[in-house]
């Protein structure tokens, strides 16, 4: 789900069984992106996976490394990362969004063989955009509360809003709950 001039594009690594099933990027109850990209001000309100189509109207798209879906990311060949990154790459050459956000440091360092990475903004751009690699926010990855990860995930909307301030000046994040459905 994406869109041309995006001000951030984010991309997961691989859709997990179920958004294969539904359709709907970051489907899988536990799954922390919905909760944290409302929690971080990218959303007025918490989204669920099926009102993904809403991001657009924020400037957001998303998109995976890897078009085929399994159980687990860890599933994945390091081959297979290899070469979504270089289909990324032309996705975003030919998109242009003004950030690519990767959730996932991991896969980030296979995908672009860039083995120093870590959580954070990046010297590497892809086309003219900037990127930036986030936290995973699968459930999965326990290493992130989800206060820590909603403040990295702020970092890039910072960042993001000092060059579109008009985008986001008005997103506030004063309802942090997590719906029933995630």
């Amino acid at each position: 789900m994406a869109a041309g001039g995006l001000r951030v594009l984010f991309c997961g690594i691989n859709p997990s069984l179920l958004t294969a099933a539904t359709g709907h990027h970051f489907a899988r109850p536990g799954n922390r992106f919905w909760p944290v990209l409302h929690r971080s001000g990218f959303t007025t309100r918490q989204l669920l996976p099926a009102e993904q189509e809403e991001l657009l109207s924020y400037g957001l798209g998303i998109t995976n490394v890897v078009a085929r879906a399994t159980a687990r990311a860890d599933e994945l060949a390091p081959a297979e990362l290899v070469a979504g990154g270089r289909v990324l790459t032309g996705t975003v050459e030919r998109l242009r969004p003004t950030w690519l956000a990767v959730v996932g440091v991991t896969a980030y360092r296979t995908a672009f063989a860039e083995r120093q990475a870590q959580i954070g903004p990046q010297q590497t751009r892809i086309g003219g955009s900037r990127v930036w690699v986030l936290p995973n926010p699968s459930g999965l990855n326990a290493r992130w509360s989800l206060d820590a990860m909603s403040e990295e995930y702020g970092r890039l909307r910072e960042a993001a809003a000092q060059e579109w301030a008009p985008a986001f000046s008005t997103v506030s994040h004063t309802d942090s709950g997590i719906p029933a459905a995630e």
